[in-house]
């Protein structure tokens, strides 16, 4: 599987906050099957991450996974909040986008915003970038106006939910909400948020399993949100459409299985 969002690198950001702990996370994304994670540090106000240091940042972790005999692959990134990507120049921004593409974790607001998300996402796609929004499930304006999230998707932005939303881990509200997105077909990657791996931990598939409850059939489409969608985005490959029908991708799998050999 590949995850898309997780806060791995030491003493960056609220993630691991030394080489240990974040080996230990390592440890625990390919006990949970992740064999590719992008490193996708905060990149707001709060915290001081030079996004041009990213990149040896990661060389060099992905240096010490070999000596610890870890397969796990680590690629860079950044959550990037809107109104400082608008203030990154070229560098900077080629910095943080996956894997040095073309597309942008972009935090979801947290707190109310006019017009100036919308303005700001199309200034994004301006510079050719493609905003991913992260975890927008649990964000209180999205929240209080699913249609706007669904508005912004249709416009061309993509969706990446919190694997941990699935199971209800953040709440009530960000569980129906990612049923509902799921439901409606506009989420293109579910991915683990991990900060660590004991209260933050790597595990994608267990959410599709608790979602199974309100969304019978939705742990047969793990699969497209876990590795088919985000191979693609790392590859700087729109992903498609995600299935809409529950089921859509097992029964795609049973007719292409016999050309395929």
């Amino acid at each position: 599987m590949i995850d898309l969002h997780t806060h791995i690198l030491p003493g960056l950001d609220d993630g691991p906050a030394n080489l240990d702990f974040s080996l230990a996370l390592a440890r625990a994304m390919e006990t949970a099957g992740i064999g590719v994670a992008a490193a996708t540090p905060h990149i707001r106000s709060d915290h001081a991450v030079d996004p041009l240091e990213l990149g040896e940042r990661v060389e060099s972790f992905n240096a010490r996974l070999r000596e610890e005999g870890l397969d796990l692959r680590v690629v860079a990134g950044g959550e990037v909040d809107l109104d400082r990507a608008l203030t990154l120049d070229d560098a900077e921004l080629d910095a943080v986008c996956l894997d040095r593409g073309r597309f942008l974790l972009v935090e979801s607001p947290h707190y109310g915003v006019a017009g100036s998300l919308e303005r700001g996402l199309d200034e994004l796609c301006g510079r050719g970038v493609r905003p991913i929004l992260a975890h927008p499930e649990r964000s209180r304006v999205f929240l209080a106006d699913p249609e706007r999230l669904e508005r912004v998707i249709e416009g061309g932005a993509l969706c990446s939910v919190t694997a941990a939303s699935l199971a209800g881990g953040f709440g009530r509200g960000p569980r129906r909400l990612a049923a509902r997105l799921l439901r409606s077909g506009v989420v293109h990657d579910v991915a683990s948020d991990a900060h660590d791996h004991i209260f933050r931990p790597p595990n994608l598939l267990e959410g599709f399993t608790a979602m199974d409850e309100l969304l019978p059939g939705i742990s047969d489409q793990a699969e497209w949100f876990t590795r088919i969608a985000p191979e693609a985005i790392l590859e700087g490959r729109d992903p498609g459409p995600p299935p809409r029908r529950l089921g859509q991708l097992s029964r795609l799998r049973k007719l292409t299985a016999p050309l395929l050999g």
